[in-house]
């Protein structure tokens, strides 16, 4: 299949080590992203374009906009409620214990608002991680072992159907997903290992069901339709996209996150806008990503 070529903006510049986590927050109308090696959360407000940083205490893998103005952050083994007005971070669950190779890694939320994390041994060195599924209450479940490298957590828009990809294998797969028990039932392969060029990593689903899938490695972003099959294909100015989410006011704009980690200093200087953050067009509309709806305690 031919590769698009789209014009794109640069929204926040170069040289991050390894962006990740896009995710559009349609109630403040910003973007939320994170470098995972700084490590450091960001917050792109679409009307200054000014962009706030807030540094973590240890690797961050994720981050999740909440109903309220504070957001999740995924830290190496627990979640921890990070509130932009101060900075400060409280924990909320602890999901990996025992572990003190392992990292929490990609986390979204399904259209009920339970949150679905990944864990994995850093770099995806040993395939010992899982997939959690954190409930409103707090309530913390590994629901699948033996990860190498969890990405690209996703669901239909009916909610019926979840994605999820280890990137270590190359696979797209997709489980029917029970609604009101917040579980997917069995997994199976929905993309092929070699159906696009390089590595699965972060994706996003659009309002008719398809993948918008980050291709890492080989500078591109492809589309799957419901029932797997590609059909687009779109060339990016960086070799390493890592993750997407569809935003802006119509949700018609493609904000991809990219990575400079493991390029060679030959490799960086051909390609002087990987690690920046970007933003296309691509004649498609999104879908709203849910916040986390965490029961809050209310206070005495």
């Amino acid at each position: 299949m031919e590769m698009e070529t789209l014009p794109f903006e640069v929204i926040a510049p170069a040289g991050q080590t390894l962006g990740e986590s896009a995710t559009w927050c349609v109630r403040a109308q910003m973007l939320w992203w994170i470098d995972i090696r700084a490590p450091q959360v960001k917050r792109w407000n679409r009307a200054s374009g000014a962009i706030d940083v807030w540094t973590m205490p240890e690797l961050c893998g994720a981050v999740v906009p909440t109903t309220g103005a504070e957001v999740v952050v995924a830290l190496r083994a627990g979640i921890q409620l990070l509130d932009p007005r101060t900075g400060t971070l409280a924990p909320l669950a602890t999901l990996e214990t025992g572990h003190p190779e392992h990292r929490l890694n990609e986390a979204k939320c399904d259209r009920q608002g339970r949150l679905w994390c990944g864990s994995m041994w850093d770099f995806g060195k040993h395939p010992t991680g899982g997939l959690y599924r954190v409930s409103t209450d707090l309530e913390t479940r590994k629901v699948r072992s033996a990860v190498s490298i969890p990405n690209g957590i996703g669901f239909s828009p009916d909610g019926r159907r979840m994605v999820f990809v280890d990137t270590a294998t190359r696979r797209i797969e997709s489980a029917a997903y029970d609604t009101d028990a917040g579980l997917p039932g069995p997994w199976s392969t929905l993309v092929e290992a070699d159906a696009a060029p390089g590595r699965p990593d972060g994706n996003t689903v659009d309002a008719e069901g398809c993948i918008w899938s980050t291709r890492f490695g080989a500078g591109c972003i492809a589309r799957f339709t419901p029932q797997g099959k590609l059909d687009r294909l779109i060339r990016l100015p960086v070799s390493q996209p890592t993750s997407c989410s569809f935003g802006g006011p119509h949700l018609d704009t493609l904000f991809v996150t990219s990575a400079t980690q493991r390029l060679s200093p030959e490799a960086l200087a051909a390609e002087p806008l990987a690690g920046a953050l970007l933003a296309l067009r691509p004649a498609a509309q999104g879908l709203p990503e849910p916040p986390f709806r965490w029961n809050a305690p209310t206070a005495p």
